[in-house]
């Protein structure tokens, strides 16, 4: 079963099994408006929690993507190269990158449902 964790910056991961689905929630696209371009990592790349590992830019602004946990990039959505509106269609389900957890402890530091609506309320 998988279960979804929230970061302050405004990323979820859906964690099933050791693999984690990560994009921006739904507050953060509202936040940013049309989003027009999703600078993505190569299958391979290492993410480190807390860094960036691409980009989100709409026609407001320009925002980091921060990696909630450590991990290696097993998939990225292509889709978004050439369709970067669909985060703003349905930004839960829209993943950005699938990373294999390296350390799946990280997700405890992570805020559940509960705690990223007391955050953004």
């Amino acid at each position: 079963m998988s279960k979804t964790y929230y970061s302050p910056t405004h990323e979820y991961i859906t964690v099933d099994g050791n693999v984690g689905m990560i994009g921006i929630t739904d507050y953060a696209q509202q936040q940013l408006g049309n989003v027009v371009y999703v600078d993505l990592p190569e299958v391979d790349d290492e993410v480190v929690a807390s860094q960036d590992f691409g980009g989100v830019e709409s026609v407001k602004a320009a925002s980091d993507l921060i990696s909630p946990v450590s991990g290696t990039v097993i998939e990225v959505n292509d889709e978004l190269a050439d369709n970067p509106g669909l985060i703003n269609k349905d930004a839960m389900n829209t993943w950005i990158i699938k990373v294999e957890l390296s350390d799946p402890s990280e997700l405890e530091g992570l805020l559940d449902e509960a705690g990223y609506r007391a955050l953004i309320s």
